[in-house]
């Protein structure tokens, strides 16, 4: 279903919601955290590997030219940009024999229109997918998942995380799951050693734990049954979130 234009003054509602994006940004994010931003008054696209909040930028400029933008949240629109330049793919028009903007879902805010036009001006600016000031993280590479074994509790959780977090943010995504993440020492028994402290400022791959996804790929074998585990003991800290 086509998702309605603003009709009303966004800018107030949106100011805390998008404010709080930022000043909680984890660096990196996945493909669903961004898919879960889909709404007009919590809009996030990523583009050539960054994560924007448009939220107030749709809230800014009401109209049919942020429709194409807000049908688009929560997805990737690097297609909608020439990998080289960046600037919004174009093509000639049979017809005119013209150089035209490719807009497959209609002309977007900033985008020079397809037919000269007095209402058009040039003087822009800083078109908003060139403005740094928008982006609030970066797309992840690769998602991984990690499973958290609790000593104390029993507990385990798996988790999805980005391949270039270091455990330090995995440990902040842990948080949902244990107030007191924190307080607890993670440990991998491995091939490498029985019970070795992990560093928490390092990623998984620099702690000696890599990712086999494609190598189970490769062998008919399903991830999603080798998923690495991380064992958490709790070092008696609970000042610690």
């Amino acid at each position: 279903m086509r998702r309605s234009l603003c009709r009303f003054d966004l800018s107030a509602r949106v100011r805390g919601r998008s404010d709080r994006a930022k000043l909680e940004g984890q660096g990196y994010y996945t493909p669903d955290e961004i898919k879960a931003h889909n709404r007009i008054d919590d809009l996030w696209v990523s583009m050539f590997g960054k994560v924007c909040d448009l939220t107030k930028l749709v809230a800014a400029n009401p109209g049919s030219l942020v429709q194409p933008i807000i049908d688009a949240a929560g997805t990737d629109i690097s297609h909608w940009f020439d990998p080289v330049t960046k600037k919004v793919k174009s093509y000639i028009d049979p017809k005119t024999e013209l150089e035209v903007p490719f807009c497959p879902m209609g002309e977007f805010l900033h985008c020079p229109p397809s037919e000269p036009t007095a209402m058009w001006s040039s003087d822009i600016g800083k078109p908003w997918w060139k403005d740094k000031t928008l982006q609030i993280g970066l797309l992840t590479a690769k998602t991984r998942k990690i499973r958290l074994f609790n000593m104390l509790t029993k507990q385990e959780s798996v988790i999805e995380v980005c391949s270039e977090e270091t455990l330090d943010a995995i440990q902040k995504r842990y948080i949902p799951y244990n107030q007191h993440s924190g307080s607890y020492v993670w440990k991998r028994s491995d091939d490498h050693a029985l019970s070795r402290v992990l560093d928490m400022k390092k990623t998984l791959a620099a702690n000696g734990i890599p990712d086999e996804d494609l190598q189970f790929d490769l062998l008919n074998m399903d991830p999603d049954d080798h998923i690495p585990t991380i064992h958490l003991y709790f070092s008696d800290d609970l000042t610690v979130a």
